[in-house]
């Protein structure tokens, strides 16, 4: 039998230009933030803005986007400032999908306000507008986020997650949240580059929109992320608490020889700046995000047609402006999803689940007394569903390797 070597669940795609990117601020003689991170930020706005990168350095100036984006040192960081933005605080409650990242919701508890869990709409990982719906009016009506039992509070703000790629009904969340004035915080960390048919961007619809830069990100640099808002007040907030609430940037204060080297802090703030070796590497991999998506693209057509008509399995959703972060297959029976990971796993092939639901988590289930019945959906999305290798700079027979795996499995 032939001996594959390990295929990892992800890998990044790194070329000679983010190596060159990288050597030049190295050899600069500045690493923290600076003109790079700053470039970076003009960029991605832009990008969001126009669907492409400008042609000129001076076309970011001659065709300023209208929206703001500030580069921070991870996606969790982001969300932080955007609910510290819109005031979220004690008293106050943030909804949340259940089937997310630990980030989505602890960055709610880090400013004293709690976590109410959402359920799933059924046959998808987004969270259901009909579920927020009943939680916020049953905050509003000052009951417990389900009626009888879960926090209690000011419905302030709703963060839908665009899972692997896919956007979520804005439509929706936005409506709600206008209707119990909530404000909408955008996790976009799977969903760049990713574009309505009118060409605006998901991550730029809400109030603040978050993206992830880490290793396993559509574009990566390493650790980091982007907050990003139309909203000039949000903005000049959180540009302020992103580096100790102080009102100037060290980048002028230290490199700027007529610079004043006094600075004041206007609030508390937190350390959350990306220095600029990372923003050098996000620079490159922004200049790739719509290649890198075809890449992608291509694996999950190879997938679909693979295990499309296969009788054990259902393809996940999709829609034109996926982008492809994830992709979530599922097993019509749930008792296969745990044998099927460590099939693949003995032949060699990294595979993961996304997510494992919060409100199942100690902290949260003890905090809120949450049973896995207020999720029905969520609980059967998690139950079923195994996250399949797809990165950018998959060979065709690294695809083929995985498609025979799974099939084999349900042919034992």
């Amino acid at each position: 039998m032939k001996e594959f070597p390990p295929l990892p669940f992800a890998r990044p795609f790194i070329g000679k230009e983010e190596e060159d990117a990288v050597l030049h601020v190295l050899r600069s003689g500045w690493l923290t933030t600076g003109k790079e991170a700053a470039a970076f930020e003009k960029e991605f706005a832009y990008f969001l803005a126009n669907g492409s990168l400008p042609q000129t350095e001076d076309e970011c100036a001659e065709k300023p986007a209208p929206l703001t984006a500030l580069a921070v040192n991870s996606a969790t960081s982001g969300l932080h400032l955007a609910l510290e933005a819109l005031g979220v605080g004690e008293g106050d409650v943030v909804l949340v999908p259940s089937l997310t990242f630990a980030s989505t919701a602890e960055v709610a508890r880090y400013l004293g306000a709690e976590a109410a869990f959402v359920d799933v709409a059924p046959h998808t990982f987004h969270i259901s507008p009909e579920a927020a719906r009943q939680t916020a009016a049953n905050l509003r009506a000052g009951k417990p986020a389900y009626g009888s039992f879960g926090p209690k509070g000011k419905p302030k703000a709703i963060i839908p997650v665009h899972y692997g790629g896919v956007p979520c009904n804005m439509d929706s969340i936005l409506a709600l949240a206008r209707e119990y004035g909530m404000g909408v915080v955008e996790d976009s960390a799977h969903c760049f580059p990713s574009f309505t048919e009118d060409g605006r961007a998901y991550g730029a619809l809400g109030d603040v929109g978050v993206f992830s830069f880490y290793a396993t990100k559509t574009i990566t640099t390493g650790e980091g992320g982007m907050v990003v808002s139309g909203n000039p007040a949000l903005c000049a907030r959180m540009a302020t608490m992103r580096l100790h609430g102080i009102d100037r940037p060290a980048w002028s204060r230290y490199t700027d020889v007529k610079s004043s080297w006094y600075y004041e802090i206007a609030d508390a703030g937190y350390k959350y700046n990306l220095p600029d070796i990372l923003a050098a590497l996000g620079r490159v991999q922004l200049s790739r995000a719509i290649s890198l998506l075809n890449m992608r693209r291509h694996i999950a057509a190879m997938y679909d047609k693979a295990f499309s008509a296969h009788p054990a399995l259902e393809i996940p959703s999709s829609c034109p402006a996926d982008a492809r972060h994830l992709y979530p297959l599922r097993v019509r029976d749930k008792n296969m999803r745990t044998p099927l990971v460590d099939a693949l796993k003995e032949a060699g092939i990294g595979v993961s689940v996304h997510f494992i639901p919060l409100h199942t988590m100690p902290y949260y289930k003890k905090r809120y007394a949450l049973a896995d019945e207020v999720f029905p959906c969520t609980m059967d999305a998690f139950s079923r569903e195994v996250s399949l290798p797809i990165w950018a700079g998959m060979t065709g027979g690294d695809v083929e390797r995985v498609i025979e795996a799974v099939c084999g499995f349900f042919l034992k």
